[in-house]
């Protein structure tokens, strides 16, 4: 007699996933047909993070790399809204919704307020540009790969705006190593951007009326636009009050075991910026725990035993920071470049059709 389909024999499990990023999108789209999948996430879309700064200076840039949940989720459903709480079997959502479910993924990244709907995002980024090709003069505060990729995207794009890029640290792209961090201080001061180091801006001795802003050592910097770009804490704040509140560290992220189930619990798994490992926070190293996560709940979906699980190791660090539109710095595990060749890797596309071929969706069209 032929095995039916776990979908057919109507026994499939319920899987949530909160959070509809990197990791969460993802993971949604490879369960899809392995179990019965809800994705909550307080927008309509799910956007390609990185290519984000190149969209402020390139507003249609963002019609690839904002996708709608429901173009790639052709299988299971996107509930948009928040999720406000978690019990052993239950996710409350902000719309009064509550969700059952047999295995639970936590996905929420990064706290991040972006609009509910694709439209609004896209708005958003035309006011961007038009701020920045309105201003003479740009002030970035945060020397991280955000700050820095916001000042290449502008500098190459708009070469006459006068952009200042403060940073409290001694380096930039302090999570890389110092090799690539002096590489991309020299990029930037060739193409006219003031980086101030060790310094920061007291936003309270600032003024946006009269367009002035004061750093840490007492000086004074005018710009008609400023962008911050410092670091956002985990989305876990509503974590506090559920059944997941003890498995919370100090930083607000979520503990995790090797196969990525959050401690304590057998069928609540956690991937993305939202964990604690030891590991950056980059897109294509979420991509590979919601791979993992995904093969994992496979097994124990199917019934398989637990050693079956595969393990989550991380490897050697690899980095691509995108320097505008053709150059990049790049550190491996053996050398460090910066320029056209590690830019022919990243840079023109910023890996947005490889994302959308992995969302399963065609890397060039955008049908909206």
């Amino acid at each position: 007699m032929e095995k039916q389909s776990p979908e057919l024999a109507g026994v499939w499990k319920r899987v949530v996933v909160v959070g509809g990023g990197v990791a969460g999108s993802l993971i949604a789209k490879s369960l899809q047909f392995h179990g019965d999948v809800t994705l909550i996430d307080p927008k309509e879309y799910f956007e390609i993070s990185w290519a984000s700064l190149r969209s402020m200076v390139q507003p249609s840039f963002a019609e690839r790399s904002l996708i709608y949940h429901k173009d790639y989720l052709t299988n299971g459903r996107v509930l948009v809204s928040k999720a406000l709480n978690i019990s052993n079997s239950q996710v409350l959502t902000e719309d009064g919704h509550s969700i059952s479910y047999d295995y639970l993924v936590i996905a929420t990244g990064h706290d991040d307020s972006l609009p509910k709907t694709r439209s609004h995002r896209l708005q958003e980024y035309k006011t961007e540009h038009e701020e920045i090709r309105s201003a003479n003069s740009i002030l970035i505060v945060g020397g991280g790969p955000t700050g820095v990729e916001l000042a290449a995207e502008i500098a190459v794009d708009f070469p006459e705006k006068k952009i200042t890029l403060v940073h409290e640290g001694s380096r930039l792209l302090e999570f890389i190593g110092p090799k690539a961090a002096d590489k991309t201080l020299e990029w930037l001061k060739s193409r006219r951007v003031d980086v101030k180091l060790r310094q920061s801006i007291d936003l309270n001795s600032s003024s946006e009326e009269s367009k002035t802003y004061v750093t840490s050592s007492g000086e004074t910097i005018k710009a008609d636009c400023l962008f911050m770009c410092t670091g956002k804490p985990p989305a876990s704040a509503w974590l506090r009050e559920t059944v997941l509140k003890d498995s919370i560290d100090g930083m607000g992220r979520l503990k995790v075991d090797d196969n990525l189930r959050v401690k304590g619990f057998n069928n609540i798994f956690a991937i993305g910026d939202i964990i604690d490992l030891k590991v950056m926070k980059q897109g294509y190293l979420a991509q590979k725990q919601a791979a993992i996560a995904a093969k994992n709940l496979k097994v124990l979906m199917s019934g398989g035993k637990e050693y079956k699980m595969a393990i989550y190791k991380p490897s050697s660090t690899k980095v691509i920071v995108s320097l505008g539109r053709h150059d990049a710095v790049a550190q491996f595990p053996l050398t460090t470049l910066i320029g056209l060749v590690p830019g022919l890797i990243k840079s023109k596309d910023l890996f947005v059709g490889k994302t959308r071929k992995q969302l399963g969706l065609d890397p060039k069209i955008v049908d909206h």
